[in-house]
Formats: structure tokens, sequence, C-alpha cells
């Protein structure tokens, strides 16, 4: 399981929740405590908002801790709005195309988590990315073909029901050809103006999410696990939520993507 961290609020250094805290994100890849995986060293990436519509993007495959120009960037660049991510492969190769935020024009996202088998459903997966976005499919993860579905099912209208829309359809997939666990997710993305957050399974071991808000930073954290081991306020989300952070505001709404397939 990889591990992610975004912020939303008044701009602040990137190092600021990805390097400097007691448990960073890069701390983290080193050392992850609510994850299966301990160590998340098959790569990294950052996505990030400044006055242009379509973030800044900077990945690779090393592992976090190890990257000098990871450390160079955050202590110098400053963002309202900006997503990380460190992976631990669930099967795919180690590329910088494999490696998360992924970017489609204003939209960012970054996933955590699995669908079980998706190796064996895998073609079956790419044949519901529509056309018009099968040209941004640069890698080979279950995590950018969710992303480029969900775009295809309306994420610029209607980010709440494209998602539903999109992890049932994975869902169902790895029910009929894949294994269990058939889902476990958390997933951010944003369009540059509200981070976007869910936690999601089909079974009730869901990757962990939580959030922050910080009156000194007048801004949000949404991370997989708490940036500071003894630091209170930290809210945990409940299972099969779905989150819009909009500065100090938080709005959680239930994702039960199965139940709207079945219903439909």
């Amino acid at each position: 399981m990889c591990r992610w961290a975004a912020y939303i609020g008044s701009p602040i250094y990137l190092e600021d929740v990805i390097c400097r805290p007691g448990h960073s994100l890069v701390r983290q890849s080193q050392g992850a405590r609510r994850c299966h995986t301990a160590v998340n060293a098959d790569g990294f990436g950052v996505a990030w908002y400044g006055e242009r519509d379509e973030p800044g993007l900077y990945r690779d495959i090393m592992p976090a801790w190890s990257d000098s120009n990871l450390k160079s960037l955050t202590a110098t660049l400053k963002s309202h709005l900006f997503l990380a991510h460190v992976r631990a492969s669930t099967g795919t190769a180690t590329s910088r195309n494999n490696c998360h935020p992924f970017v489609v024009g204003k939209w960012s996202f970054m996933h955590n988590g699995q669908f079980g088998g998706y190796d064996s459903y895998r073609r079956h997966a790419e044949v519901m990315i529509p056309d018009e976005y099968y040209p941004h499919r640069k890698g080979a993860t279950d995590s950018e073909a969710l992303f480029l579905t969900a775009l295809g099912e309306g994420l610029d209208g209607d980010p709440l029901g494209a998602m539903r829309r999109a992890t049932a359809r994975f869902e169902a997939l790895a029910r009929q050809r894949g294994e269990t666990p058939h889902v476990r997710l958390t997933a951010a993305f944003s369009d540059g103006l509200k981070l976007y957050a869910l936690r999601y399974a089909s079974d009730d071991q869901a990757p962990t999410l939580f959030h922050r808000w910080s009156d000194t930073r007048a801004g949000r954290a949404v991370v997989s696990e708490p940036l500071e081991s003894d630091e209170t306020g930290w809210l945990e989300v409940p299972v099969q939520s779905f989150c819009v952070f909009d500065g100090p505001d938080v709005a959680i709404t239930p994702f039960l993507p199965m139940a709207e397939r079945e219903a439909a």
C-alpha cells in the first residue's frame, strides 16, 4: 500500500507537509505505521497548483528519502493546493509513468489501494477508458486507468458521481474476473479549486484516511497517516465516504459505488 498527503489552504512551503513534520510523507516512505507495507520505495511524485490552471508535476522512480532534488524543490516552492505520493507497487513496474500523481489538464489524481486480481482483467479495464482520454494512458497501473475512466464518466461536472460510476465498473470487473480483496481504495484529486478525497473498500479493511485543519496555517492537510504522532485535531474519515475540502469547509457524503450500480 502507498502513502499520500494533500493540502489546501493559504500557501505554504511544500516541505511543511512532505519533509519537515515528525511523521512527514518522506518519513512514512521509510516507516509507515498504518499500512501493511512499511517501506514505500517504488517512486514518488508531487503535483502542485500555482497561478496557472494546470498543475506542475514532478515524479521520479527513486525512493523519496534519497532524492536531493525533492528536498530542494519542497523547501523553495509554495502552493495553496498540492498532492504528494510515495509508491509501493502492487505488481506494475517501477517507472516514472507509473508514479502518482497523474495529471490531465487541470485535474490531478493519486490513489492508494488495490483492485484484486487486476492483471487478470487489465485488458477489460483498458477498454473502459474513452478514446478521447486514452492518449493520456502512459503507464500500466490500475490507478491511472481508474482516473481516466472517471474523466470519461464526467469528472469535470460531477466528481462524486463520476468516481462512483468508475469505481463501480472496476469493482464489477474485480468480482467477475479478479480476486479478493475486490477493492481497497483511498484517493485524492483536484481541479485546482477544491480538493476531493474518498475512502472505500469492498471488505472491512479500507486504507486509512485523516484530515486536520490548522488555524496557524489557515489550511487543511488530508493524509494517509497523521503528520505528527502526538498532535491533536486529526479526524479520521469514515469508511465508504466521499469528501469535498474547500478552504475551511468540509462536506462528507456516503460513497457506495455498488449500491448505485445495483439500483441502476
